[in-house]
C-alpha cells in the first residue's frame, strides 16, 4: 500500500526461482513478471566488498575485482555464504596452527585511538607461523592468552580456498529455464 506515486491501491509483488511451475491462473493474476538475472561481474564485485565490510583485510580493489569476475553463475546469497567461509579462514589457521611467533601490531580495544592522524601505541602479540620462521615457537592456540593473539588477517587466498568448495547454487540449466520462461511469459 503506498508504493510510488499511486496510493490507492494495493501492490502484490511475488518472487520464486521457478516461475514454470506456476499455473496459469497464478500467471494472470500478475501482470507483469520481470526476469532478474544474476549479478554480473561489477555487482558480484560490490556484493563481496559489501559482505566483507569493515573486516580487516588485505584485499585490495584489483582482488575484489578478480572475485567477481571468476564467480559467473554466483547469487548474492553464493557470494554472502564464501564471504563467511572465508572470514572463517583465519581462524582455521589459528586452530590448525602449530607455531607462533611474536609480532609488533597497534593496541586494540578501549585503550586503542580510532583516529589515525593520532600515534597509536604498539605492543607484541603471538600469531600463527610456519615452523621455520624465525622466532617460531612450538605451541597450540589453546596455550596463547586472549589478549596477546593477533589473528591473521583475512587474505585473497583464504577466499580462493572458500570458493573451492563452496559452488553456485544456480546451474547454466537453472538459468536457461529462466530465460525460456521470459521469452514465453515474462518482460525483459
Amino acid at each position: 500500500n503506498g508504493v510510488g506515486n499511486d496510493t490507492s491501491g494495493i501492490l502484490v509483488l511475488g518472487a520464486t526461482n521457478i516461475p514454470w511451475a506456476l499455473d496459469s491462473a497464478i500467471r494472470r493474476r500478475f501482470e507483469k513478471r520481470i526476469y532478474i538475472p544474476l549479478p554480473e561481474a561489477p555487482a558480484r564485485t560490490r556484493i563481496f566488498q559489501l559482505n566483507v565490510k569493515d573486516t580487516p583485510h588485505t584485499l585490495r580493489p584489483e582482488d575484489f575485482k578478480y572475485l567477481g569476475q571468476i564467480t559467473e553463475r554466483y547469487s548474492g546469497a553464493d557470494i554472502a555464504t564464501v564471504v563467511r567461509d572465508a572470514l572463517m579462514q583465519p581462524v582455521r589457521k589459528v586452530q590448525s596452527a602449530t607455531h607462533f611467533k611474536w609480532v609488533e601490531g597497534p593496541v586494540r580495544g578501549s585503550g586503542a585511538s580510532a583516529d589515525p592522524s593520532q600515534t597509536q601505541s604498539m605492543r607484541r602479540y603471538l600469531t600463527p607461523c610456519s615452523p621455520g620462521d624465525r622466532g617460531a615457537q612450538e605451541m597450540r592456540w589453546t596455550e596463547v592468552e586472549g589478549d596477546d593473539l593477533l589473528e591473521p588477517e583475512l587474505t585473497l587466498g583464504d577466499f580462493l580456498k572458500s570458493l573451492q568448495t563452496t559452488r553456485p547454487t544456480v546451474s547454466e540449466k537453472d538459468v536457461a529455464e529462466q530465460v525460456k520462461f521470459t521469452s514465453e511469459f515474462g518482460q525483459e
